[in-house]
């Protein structure tokens, strides 16, 4: 056999020998590099750390609860006026007699008022007053000396009577004396009395009525008023003096006083009552 066909006839198997030893190479290199990666995606794994559990909030406090007895009792701002100790209706003459000389700074005008039993005179006096009768008996003020007169003037028609100033000048100390007194004073003095003006009014047989009504329509009767614009004629069919004027004779008796009084006297009385009744009411 010639070198040529031995050649021939080795190389196929020595080809196949190279490509099984090849193939089991192959295999070997990518049994191995598969190993080698499981290894390495083993190490890269990220590892489970053990952390600490992060702690829960506390609750928050409930607020304090204070029992209300423990609350410190709120501080009054408004101060605590002193008990007024009044003197009982019997003996509250003695109280007018100490007091009445800081109501008005003309004393010498106080001689006009009557300080005998002089609440029940208030009450009595001003209580008529409102329903338009006058209790001379219980007035709290002297009667003028002066005695109401008219001017006498004869005509064909007969003898006509006209009014006399001096009437009304007969009651101007009166007016002085009303003007010249503290409103804040008599307001005061008035509050401080309701106790025993009410026990007065109530001997009345009103036992359930404030005064103080009374008070305002009293005063209210004077302010309600109308004045005359001229001195009212006068008739005189008997010893006592008429108004010539129906609408003014059949005024009552309480209304006939204040035109008495005269347009200027009336109108500063208006004045002062008016601005009694408006701080009264505020009061009240």
């Amino acid at each position: 056999m010639s070198i040529q066909n031995a050649e021939q006839k080795h190389t196929p198997w020595a080809v196949i020998a190279i490509i099984i030893a090849v193939i089991i190479a192959l295999v070997v290199y990518f049994y191995v590099l598969s190993e080698e990666e499981s290894a390495v995606i083993t190490e890269q794994a990220p590892v489970a750390v053990a952390t600490e559990p992060e702690p829960e909030p506390l609750p928050e406090p409930e607020p304090e609860v204070i029992a209300p007895e423990l609350l410190p009792e709120p501080v009054s701002k408004t101060p605590i006026k002193p008990e007024i100790m009044l003197p009982t209706l019997d003996e509250s003459d003695t109280w007018f007699e100490a007091k009445l000389p800081s109501l008005t700074w003309r004393k010498e005008l106080l001689k006009l008022m009557v300080t005998d039993d002089i609440i029940r005179r208030f009450v009595v006096f001003t209580d008529n007053f409102s329903q338009g009768n006058l209790a001379y008996e219980h007035t709290p003020l002297i009667a003028p000396k002066t005695k109401f007169a008219a001017l006498e003037a004869q005509s064909d028609t007969g003898a006509k009577w006209q009014w006399d100033e001096s009437n009304t000048r007969r009651f101007s100390v009166y007016v002085d004396l009303l003007r010249s007194m503290d409103s804040e004073t008599l307001i005061q003095w008035y509050l401080e009395l309701k106790p025993l003006i009410d026990q007065a009014y109530a001997e009345l047989g009103y036992p359930d009525t404030d005064f103080t009504q009374v008070l305002y329509s009293a005063i209210s009767k004077v302010l309600d008023m109308e004045i005359p614009k001229a001195e009212p004629a006068l008739t005189r069919p008997s010893v006592m003096y008429k108004y010539q004027d129906p609408s003014l004779e059949s005024l009552d008796d309480a209304e006939k006083l204040m035109l008495r009084l005269g347009k200027e006297n009336l109108l500063v009385i208006k004045s002062v009552l008016l601005e009694i009744n408006e701080k009264l009411a505020r009061l009240d």
